[in-house]
């Protein structure tokens, strides 16, 4: 039997807006846990009112790393400068690796109701970093679903299963597990995942029970997020009103990171490069 991971530390985040004003929860990436390697950033978004969203994310450059979105609720409509298009839609996924440079902007494709979903940012191995842009884009029909008799359901984005249930998106430079684990009340989700990977664990609604360094259970409520270390499993196990989390894992890369805004880089001179070429239209 796999030693389960334990939980070091849980975060609520921090409230802030991105793009043209979009409100979001920034769940990794603020003061306090600043980047989790491979793992660079984690947003929530999630509202019903048209002034938190409507303005969306115009036009924007990235390079040197990948950026994933996956909608719960309500959709977004992405477009980017090598001629892609297309609409995320609740439980579709947009996998764009960012890359060498490109230029894309996400908005709003409704004018009310409930917006919600997830943006990830992970970091890429400096042999990878320039190389060509591309996107790896999957409708909800085309996410495949591990089904437990535990009570718990989960739609695997990426990697596979114990189970032999692999998700879609292949060819990511740091071997990622990304699943949507929907648990009934009380219901149980337990998979291994290797130790060398980091994994954390975001609660979209509901609540779920871990473990803590003295295997005690101890709680991950609706809007936190879980950083799990110390083990080869990771088991989650919802409360009485059931969950619905992100379990997310991925291989360390170990390198320097020089961050600059849309840019994330291993050298200064390395953002200040990538800012001369897209003033320079070289994306």
């Amino acid at each position: 039997m796999n030693p389960l991971r334990t939980l070091a530390f849980k975060t609520r985040g921090v409230a802030t807006a991105d793009g043209a004003g979009v409100k979001i929860r920034r769940l990794l990436g603020h003061r306090e846990l600043q980047m989790l390697d491979p793992f660079l950033l984690l947003d929530h978004f999630h509202s019903d009112n048209p002034g938190d969203y409507i303005a969306g994310f115009p036009p924007h450059p990235h390079r040197g790393f990948e950026t994933v979105t996956y909608m719960f609720a309500g959709k977004l409509r992405h477009q980017d400068n090598k001629g892609h298009e297309g609409v995320i839609e609740p439980g579709g996924v947009q996998w764009m690796t960012a890359a060498g440079g490109i230029e894309h902007s996400e908005m709003p494709e409704q004018e009310d109701g409930l917006i919600s979903g997830f943006q990830l940012w992970i970091n890429l191995p400096k042999a990878r970093k320039m190389d060509p842009a591309r996107y790896q884009e999957f409708d909800p029909s085309r996410i495949p679903q591990d089904v437990r008799d535990t009570g718990a359901t989960a739609r695997i984005v990426t990697g596979r299963t114990s189970t032999g249930v692999e998700g879609p998106v292949r060819d990511v430079a740091i071997d990622p597990f990304y699943a949507d684990v929907r648990l009934k009340a009380g219901g149980v989700y337990e998979e291994p995942i290797p130790a060398e990977k980091t994994v954390m664990v975001a609660v979209r609604d509901g609540s779920l029970k871990v473990q803590d360094a003295d295997h005690r259970p101890v709680s991950l409520e609706a809007g936190e997020l879980g950083v799990l270390t110390d083990g080869k499993a990771v088991r989650l196990e919802a409360g009485p009103d059931g969950a619905t989390a992100l379990l997310l894992a991925g291989n360390p890369i170990g390198e320097p990171v020089a961050w600059g805004g849309p840019f994330v880089m291993n050298t200064e001179g390395e953002v200040r490069q990538a800012m001369l070429d897209y003033q320079a239209g070289r994306f």
